[in-house]
């Protein structure tokens, strides 16, 4: 490859986003590749090598892994459409026109010859304008536009609200550094969104279906070891009541009941608090009115679940012949409304404490909430029963 191929090939890399990069990459031969991937830069050349097949990747990223990128400059691709103030409209509809990347091109963007942006111009403009006015008079000055560096969640929480196309980056002085398109920025929320889920019960946000089984096994392993101990203190308060389970066998039975349903109840909670979280719904949101709202739905979901719960310990007491089953019925009634509304406010509580304390709320919240919501719907129905036991 000459030097100018070679200038030309990292050229058009640069203005793409690592994953283009490296599809555009995969046309060349494995020196080229090679070749390219050591005069891009480091961080972005990893990103690039990233997205390759193995059988294509250079062995010095061989360790090479994507990842949801943390900044938009990871998304970010080289400006294009940059014209001067002064241009007239016959001038910038001759530039569109001839541009070979014309396809890309959304907006005009007006910059200074030092590359500080001025505005912009929505193509639209230039068909209702007269040949020879300027930009500047057409321009949208002031444009919003992202600060080089910004976290992608932030960046994310901005477009959703406003909705663009495109959005240029522009660093601390002003000057236009690139461009992030809309869709790069859902792509990436994306990438986030379908990694909670496995987050919440230990699966690393960097796991994929091709990890191998020693890393997934370090990255998921002291997660089940946090929850087996957990586990412990649900061990402990069903151990306090030992003596009521022997008394009144058909407990043991509705037990996993309880403790499932409030399980359930407080996930819900924790799934809307955790998208409220990522969405940026939060910073508008009143933490208060969220509180109330979800412990008045766990109330009501205790109440109604309650009742086909009571009614079912009833018939099972009085078919096992044990002694009071109407209270009995009572007990698991008001222990699924306390479970219930006990994981509600958890769902909420503990996400929020966590991230205020600098944890990361999607990965260890599940395993809190499922010892707190065990806890609250067993011990509250063994706590009850206790008190029927020593009534009676």
């Amino acid at each position: 490859m000459t030097n100018q191929e070679l200038n030309r090939l990292l050229r058009e890399l640069r203005a793409r986003v690592p994953a283009d990069a490296a599809e555009q990459l995969e046309r060349e031969p494995p020196e080229r590749i090679d070749q390219a991937l050591r005069h891009l830069p480091q961080q972005f050349a990893t990103r690039v090598a990233a997205h390759l097949p193995d059988s294509l990747r250079p062995a010095r990223f061989a360790a090479a892994e994507d990842s949801a990128p943390n900044t938009i400059d990871e998304l970010m691709e080289a400006p294009r459409g940059v014209l001067p103030p002064h241009t007239t409209v016959t001038r910038a509809i001759e530039f569109i026109r001839t541009a070979e990347d014309s396809a890309e091109i959304t907006y005009l963007y007006v910059a200074d010859y030092d590359m500080k942006l001025r505005g912009l111009v929505v193509l639209r403009e230039l068909l209702l304008a007269e040949p020879e006015q300027k930009l500047e008079e057409l321009m949208i000055t002031n444009p919003y536009r992202f600060a080089a560096g910004m976290e992608v969640l932030d960046a994310v929480k901005a477009a959703a609200r406003r909705q663009y196309p495109v959005y240029p980056v522009c660093d601390a002085d002003g000057r236009l550094v690139g461009l992030v398109r809309g869709w790069r920025l859902m792509e990436a929320q994306a990438f986030e969104i379908s990694a909670q889920s496995g987050k919440m019960v230990g699966v690393s946000g960097e796991e994929r279906i091709e990890t191998p089984m020693l890393p997934a096994f370090k990255m998921r392993h002291p997660w089940l070891q946090v929850n087996l101990l957990t586990a412990f203190l649900d061990v402990f308060v069903v151990g306090m009541f030992s003596g009521t389970i022997e008394k009144i066998v058909a407990l043991a039975a509705f037990l996993p009941v309880l403790a499932g349903q409030s399980g359930n109840t407080g996930c819900q909670t924790l799934a809307i608090t955790l998208r409220g979280m990522t969405l940026g719904e939060l910073d508008t949101f009143p933490v208060r009115k969220l509180f109330f709202k979800e412990m008045r739905l766990g109330l009501f979901n205790g109440l109604f679940t309650g009742i086909p719960a009571g009614l079912a310990m009833w018939w099972y007491a009085h078919h096992m012949g044990t002694a009071h089953p109407e209270m009995l019925a009572l007990t698991v009634w008001l222990a699924m409304i306390g479970g219930c509304f006990v994981a509600s406010f958890a769902g909420v509580f503990i996400p929020l404490t966590l991230k205020r304390f600098g944890a990361d709320p999607v990965t260890a919240s599940a395993i809190f909430l499922t010892t707190c919501t065990d806890i609250a719907g067993m011990g509250l129905m063994l706590v009850l029963a206790t008190s029927l036991v020593t009534i009676t």
